[in-house]
C-alpha cells in the first residue's frame, strides 16, 4: 500500500509541474453542471486547434486492460486502420499486479494517448490529475460520442463539471458467472448438486475423502467469491468493492456486518483443505488449468470463458462434464446475485499526451453508426444475419470478431445491448452456458447502489488502495496466516484510512437520488 500511495504522490507531482508550465497550475476549477457539452479547460483553443487534424495522421498508444491474445495482430486493429487511417499499438498490463504497473508507467509519464480504465484505476488517476478533461475536444471532434452515450452515462466520468473519461457502458444485466463442478465425479460419488451453503461444504468434504483432488479452486485476485457471499446476505460483484443498500443507507462491503462470518467460512474451508492450497497466489489461468486438467473438481466459471474451458476438459477427460450450481440460497431460502449496472470501462487520454485531438476523433469515428455496426458484429450477409429480430453470426467468419469488443473505445447505448447478443450465439457451448446461467439468476439480481454514481472524492483518492488491503488481508484471514480474532483492526484500520470518509460522501450522494 505504501508502495501504490507513494507512486501517487509522484504522479501527482509531475502533473502538477506540467501543468504549472502551461498556465493553470494544475487546478481544476470548473463547477459547471455535468454534461459533454460543457466548456472544460483544454491545452489548445479553437483557432489553434482549427487545422489539427490535416496532415499525416499519427500512430496512436493505447494501453490496455491483460488478455489472452495478440491485440495488435488481430483481424479487428488491422480492420480499424483501414477504416479510420488511425494506426494504433496497443499494450497490455499485466495479469498480476495491473495497477500496480499502471501507478508505475503513470509515474513515469509514458507516453499513451488512449487507456482503457477500470472504474478503480479510473478515479485513482482522475484524483491524483494524470488525466486530461475531455469537454472541449467532445464539443470539437465528439459528435458520434455525444449523440450515442446517454446522459447518466456520461455522469459517471464528470468531476466537478469536467468529463475525464468516455465511459462504456450499455450492456445491461446479466450475471457473469456461476460455481461449475465436475458432473461426472458427483454421478460417480452419488452427490446431489448443492444448493445451500452447507450442502456445498459436504459435498466439497466428500469430494476431498473420496476423489484425493482438489475440490475448489480459485484466484488471489477474487478474496470474496460472489456466490458465496452472497449467501452471508453480501451481494458482492467481482471488483470486490460493492456498495449495499442496508436500512435505507449504503454500506461498503467491508463493513457487512456479516462479512467474518463469510471469511471464518473460508478459512474453515481452507484448514480442512477443502479449497486450493495456493489460491492466495493462484491466477485464473492457474484455477482454468487445475480445473480441465482434472486437479480440482469446482471453480467459478464466467460465461465468455465457458468454450476454452469446455473444450480444454474434454480435450483432457472426453467423458468429462459439468453441471452449474443454481445460485446458492441463504439461511431463510433466498439466492441473490450482485450485479454492477454501471460503467464496465473508462477511456482517458493522459495529460501528457501528445495527439489528444487526434485520439478523441479516433474514438469518435468508431461511433459512427454503419462503422461501429462493423466492429461489433462485422459485415451483413458476411459476418452476421439479422433473423426475427435478432443479430446471428455466420461462421466461421464471424470467428474474426471474437475479440472484437477489445477494441471498443465507448458505445452507441442505443444499439449495443442487441448487438453483441450475437457473439453468444456463435458458439454452442458458449450459447447454452450464457443462456442457462441467465435463467438461473432470473429475478435475483442486487444492485450495486453506486453503479452510476459520479466520481466522489473520497472514493477516487482511496478505493483502489483500500481494496487491495481488503483483499490481501482476506486472503490472510482464509489461509489463516492472520487471525480472524484480528478482524476489528483490520476494519477500524479500513476506516481510518479512508473507509469512513467513503462512507459518509457515499451516503451523502445516495439521500439525493431518493
Amino acid at each position: 500500500m505504501k508502495k501504490t500511495i507513494t507512486l501517487l504522490m509522484l504522479i501527482a507531482v509531475m502533473i502538477v509541474s506540467a501543468c504549472s508550465s502551461s498556465g493553470d497550475g494544475g487546478k481544476n476549477t470548473n463547477k459547471e453542471t455535468a454534461s459533454p457539452t460543457s466548456a472544460g479547460n483544454t491545452t489548445n483553443t479553437p483557432e489553434a486547434t482549427e487545422d489539427v487534424l490535416s496532415g499525416t495522421k499519427p500512430q496512436l498508444r493505447q494501453l490496455q486492460p491483460f488478455d489472452r491474445f495478440d491485440p495488435n495482430a488481430y483481424f479487428t486493429a488491422g480492420f480499424l486502420e483501414e477504416k479510420t487511417g488511425y494506426k494504433t499499438t496497443y499494450d497490455m498490463l499485466p495479469e498480476e499486479l495491473p495497477n500496480e504497473k499502471l501507478n508505475l508507467l503513470m509515474s513515469n509519464r509514458e507516453k499513451y494517448d488512449i487507456m482503457r480504465l477500470t472504474k478503480e484505476q479510473f478515479f485513482t488517476l482522475a484524483e491524483a490529475g494524470a488525466l486530461e478533461p475531455l469537454n472541449d475536444l467532445i464539443d470539437k471532434y465528439g459528435s458520434n460520442l455525444k449523440a450515442g452515450i446517454e446522459d447518466t452515462t456520461w455522469s459517471a466520468a464528470t468531476i466537478d463539471g469536467k468529463i475525464y473519461a468516455i465511459p462504456q457502458g450499455g450492456t445491461g444485466i446479466y450475471a457473469s458467472s456461476s460455481l461449475v463442478i465436475r458432473k461426472d465425479w458427483l454421478e460417480e460419488l452419488q452427490l446431489e448438486v448443492p444448493t445451500n451453503r452447507d450442502e456445498l461444504y459436504n459435498v466439497l468434504k466428500a469430494i476431498k475423502d473420496k476423489k484425493g483432488v482438489i475440490p475448489f479452486t480459485g484466484t488471489g485476485q477474487v478474496s470474496v467469491i460472489p456466490e458465496i457471499a452472497s449467501t452471508f446476505g453480501i451481494a458482492n460483484t467481482l471488483t470486490n468493492n460493492a456498495w449495499l443498500e442496508v436500512d435505507g443507507g449504503v454500506i461498503h462491503q467491508a463493513e457487512h456486518p456479516r462479512m467474518k462470518e463469510y471469511l471464518s467460512f473460508m478459512n474453515k474451508l481452507y484448514k480442512e483443505g477443502l479449497l486450493d492450497s495456493e489460491w492466495p497466489i493462484n491466477t485464473s489461468s492457474v484455477a482454468i488449468e487445475r480445473f480441465t486438467s482434472g486437479q480440482s473438481a469446482m471453480m467459478s466459471l464466467a460465461w465468455w470463458s465457458a468454450p476454452s474451458v469446455v473444450n480444454a476438459l474434454k480435450k483432457n477427460f472426453p467423458d468429462a462434464d459439468f453441471v452449474t450450481l443454481p445460485f446458492l440460497k441463504d439461511e431463510q431460502g433466498l439466492s441473490t446475485i450482485g450485479v454492477n449496472t454501471g460503467i464496465t470501462y473508462f477511456m482517458a487520454i493522459p495529460k501528457w499526451s501528445e495527439n489528444k485531438e487526434h485520439a478523441m476523433n479516433y474514438m469518435n469515428l468508431k461511433l459512427e453508426k454503419d462503422l461501429f455496426k462493423e466492429i461489433v458484429i462485422g459485415q451483413e450477409g458476411v459476418h452476421h444475419k439479422f433473423e426475427d429480430g435478432k443479430y446471428f453470426p455466420i461462421l466461421p467468419a464471424f470467428d474474426d470478431l471474437n475479440n472484437a469488443s477489445y477494441y471498443l473505445t465507448g458505445v452507441d447505448e442505443s444499439v449495443y445491448s442487441t448487438y453483441w447478443q450475437a457473439r453468444v450465439r456463435k458458439d454452442p457451448i458458449l450459447f447454452n452456458y450464457f443462456e442457462e446461467l441467465q435463467q438461473l439468476a432470473d429475478g435475483l439480481f442486487v444492485i450495486d447502489r453506486l453503479s452510476n454514481a459520479p466520481p466522489i472524492a473520497s472514493i477516487s483518492e482511496h478505493s483502489q488502495k483500500l481494496t487491495k488491503f481488503s483483499n490481501d488481508t482476506y486472503l490472510q484471514f482464509i489461509a489463516g496466516t492472520a487471525s480472524l480474532d484480528t478482524f476489528d483492526s483490520y476494519l477500524a484500520k479500513w476506516k481510518a484510512d479512508g473507509g469512513e470518509a467513503m462512507n459518509k460522501d457515499a451516503n451523502a450522494w445516495f439521500s439525493t437520488q431518493k
